[in-house]
């Protein structure tokens, strides 16, 4: 049996980690709830420039009427033979299994362009470290080129998280959109996990080029939260003062999209391919904003339920050292004891 000194030390070791497991789960809270609010605030930006958009394509041609062609490269669909993807990490662990989800989800989706040429970019540092040991880094293909098909790793974004702003989106955005406008890549997919709320998640491979269709997202795969998962997280949301249900706006929505839907015939001053030419750049800009907002509030969330995790775990453990600890020195007092009635008893 261990020693009671040691029996000790290893309580006030194991009470002092459970106190930084619990603030870091209120700290990762209260980030949850801003990532949130963040993640509402830019909704109807996006919610009215998806809404413009289909106002346009319902009222002008898209496709020129002579050559059958797009009026915009981003609606030029071909054979997806180059593809980008850009995977969706965290900066830092302590998360549960948020960043293995996440790259086990890009290596399914890897695994079935099996034969294509893949550029990956990657966004965290855990998705940048996993994949650089198992990927060479090259310069992005260009066009025309006559490599074989391969699986490369061209770019990384570190420490992001910390503050998404939109320009880094935007940033992203237009070297995608560059790219894919001279025929560099074929598609671009997206890889992270969707959050509508704490117990309501999703990990998507987004497709982002080309536009299939505005204000429908184009999902290659997706993986809903298991029960178990749901479990967990509710049981950390529940202390921790979240709200387990997403927001509901769904009467600003139905006032955004009676735009669209409006039987007004609008007369537009510019050519519809420049209206394309200024709108649908920022319409990819804001998917992949929103993708990175609920990232960041995923990852949060995940830490949380972690967190709350490795806090209840700390309890049961001091409750099972405390009850070893009773047990060694109830036996201490009873060997001395015993020491004592036998050395009286040879006494005697």
């Amino acid at each position: 049996m261990a020693n009671i000194l040691d029996i000790r030390r290893r309580i006030r070791s194991v009470t002092n980690t459970r106190q930084i497991t619990k603030a870091m789960k209120m700290v990762s809270a209260a980030k949850l709830r801003r990532a949130q609010e963040r993640a509402l605030a830019a909704r109807p930006y996006a919610q009215m420039l998806t809404n413009v958009l289909k106002s346009l394509v319902s009222r002008a041609e898209i496709y020129d009427a002579e050559t059958g062609e797009p009026k915009h490269p981003l609606l030029a669909q071909r054979p997806e033979n180059n593809i980008l993807l850009i995977v969706v990490t965290g900066d830092k662990g302590l998360a549960g299994a948020f960043n293995t989800n996440i790259l086990k989800a890009a290596m399914r989706f890897l695994q079935a362009l099996s034969g294509k040429n893949v550029e990956i970019e990657a966004i965290g540092r855990k998705g940048r470290d996993f994949l650089r040991r198992r990927y060479p880094t090259a310069a992005p293909r260009v066009a025309d080129s006559q490599d074989p098909a391969r699986i490369v790793l061209i770019g990384e974004q570190i420490g992001v998280f910390n503050k998404i702003e939109y320009g880094l989106a935007s940033g992203i955005a237009e070297r995608v959109i560059a790219r894919y406008a001279k025929t560099d890549i074929d598609a671009v997919y997206l890889v992270y996990n969707e959050f509508k709320s704490v117990i309501s998640q999703r990990l998507v491979v987004e497709k982002v080029l080309p536009i299939e269709q505005v204000g429908e997202i184009s999902v290659a795969q997706a993986e809903a939260m298991g029960e178990e998962e749901r479990k967990r997280a509710l049981e950390a949301a529940k202390g921790a003062g979240v709200s387990l249900r997403p927001a509901d706006t769904s009467v600003a929505d139905a006032e955004a999209a009676k735009f669209a839907a409006a039987s007004v015939d609008y007369i537009y001053e510019q050519p519809a391919e420049e209206l394309f030419r200024s709108l649908l750049p920022k319409y990819v800009a804001i998917q992949i904003f929103r993708g990175l907002l609920e990232s960041v509030a995923a990852e949060h969330a995940a830490r949380m339920t972690a967190m709350d995790a490795a806090t209840s775990n700390a309890t049961d453990m001091i409750d099972s050292l405390t009850l070893a600890m009773n047990r060694a020195r109830q036996a201490k007092i009873t060997k001395e004891i015993i020491e004592i009635v036998s050395g009286a008893a040879a006494a005697s």
